[in-house]
């Protein structure tokens, strides 16, 4: 195996895992009764759902370095020093793809209908394809300046949260980049900003600026990686536990134990804040150092899975949503009940957190040979159109 073959494969063997963990959050969505606040919910809910926070900003970051790797791999091939060109256009193309498919195939997996409800969510696939697009145009930066602007979108824009307005009163184009909230629009469908940009760009950027780390044969990588890791989740408890900056909802310390480990873990995600960053990547970090030297049926089993990331991704969707079909027609609900986006279902349906981790393991289970399947296909046949899969 070469050194590039490893170093890929690790990073695939991320992909798959956080992909299954981004479909516990989705089957927990579409199988249980809708729930408003996490923060005082049961603690076994609130870790289900925190678990799945690793899963945004791994996939911005490996986006990151898997655009400087395309680029170094085109270089290598065509005898060149700079492939931007190439990466650029391939960032861009690819960007305006996914933002294509998450306003289509995406959105109507979340409603499965188009009438009068239907709403358009811009969720991750979105920012991933936006954050794509704006890279194509920071490439061009020299990597330090790349390095500095995607911290300084990072660190920096919780500084906004003093001074943003209101989200009903919020121009459009800030909703877009630093407000969740309903976009104005004249009719249907509802079109919500769940993913605001800032500072995911940042993330996707910070990730193509340690590109070079990840290129040839370096033993120490595995294992700087982890304590980089260490490092960040170090600064995640500093940062958290000083409650000074970094997070607009600050956590008190009241309560039973339970309840301050929830209030502490409970950063925000919407937009994204320095300490939620800080929380996940630290461990996403950890993860990518340990899974270089993995091995076993697991590890090949995630790195299937992580070679066709969109594929499983879009497949899930409509796999749950038709399991949730079946589910509420079995609880006796009308089928036009569960064929809306997850937030708008009854109350009153749905199944219990346990049953939900039976599914969700059955899922990813019955999904696996399809991976595989399609996975050998993008192997044998490297047509242009498959890289968009």
């Amino acid at each position: 195996m070469t050194a590039l073959a490893h170093r890929l494969n690790s990073i695939d063997r991320l992909r798959g895992l956080v992909i299954v963990i981004m479909a516990l959050d989705h089957a927990r969505d579409m199988l249980t009764a809708p729930t408003t606040d996490f923060a005082t919910a049961a603690v076994p809910l609130f870790l289900t759902r925190w678990i799945t926070h690793l899963c945004a900003p791994t996939f911005m970051l490996l986006a990151g370095i898997g655009a400087y790797l395309y680029g170094a791999q085109r270089a290598m091939r065509a005898g060149v020093a700079d492939a931007r060109r190439d990466v650029a256009r391939f960032l861009l193309s690819r960007g305006v793809w996914l933002v294509c498919v998450e306003l289509t195939a995406v959105s109507f997996a979340w409603n499965f209908n188009l009438g009068p409800g239907y709403v358009l969510p811009l969720q991750v696939i979105w920012a991933l394809g936006l954050s794509m697009v704006a890279l194509a145009g920071l490439i061009w930066l020299p990597r330090s300046l790349l390095a500095g602007l995607a911290l300084l979108m990072i660190v920096g824009h919780n500084a906004l949260d003093a001074i943003q307005p209101a989200a009903a009163e919020a121009p459009w184009w800030w909703l877009l980049l630093h407000v969740q909230g309903q976009l104005p629009w004249p009719s249907t469908p509802t079109v919500f900003v769940v993913y605001p940009l800032l500072p995911w760009v940042g993330v996707m950027a910070l990730g193509y600026a340690l590109g070079p780390a990840f290129e040839g044969d370096q033993p120490m990588r595995a294992r700087l990686l982890v304590w980089f890791g260490v490092a960040v989740a170090a600064l995640f408890l500093i940062v958290r536990g000083a409650n000074l900056y970094g997070d607009p909802r600050p956590w008190s310390g009241a309560g039973d134990a339970a309840a301050v480990l929830v209030d502490f873990l409970n950063t925000t995600k919407y937009p994204p804040s320095l300490q939620y960053l800080l929380m996940t990547l630290g461990p996403a970090l950890i993860l990518l150092g340990w899974l270089e030297r993995a091995r076993g049926v697991w590890a090949d089993a995630l790195m299937v899975i992580g070679r066709v990331p969109f594929f499983f991704y879009v497949l899930h969707l409509y796999v749950i949503h038709t399991l949730a079909l079946a589910l509420g027609a079995a609880q006796g609900f009308a089928p036009a009940r569960i064929a809306v986006i997850f937030f708008q279902l009854p109350q009153e349906y749905g199944l219990g957190l346990g049953m939900v981790y039976l599914f969700w393991a059955g899922i990813v289970l019955a999904l696996y040979p399809a991976c595989l399947w399609f996975a050998a296909l993008k192997a044998r046949h490297r047509v242009w159109w498959l890289r968009y899969l």
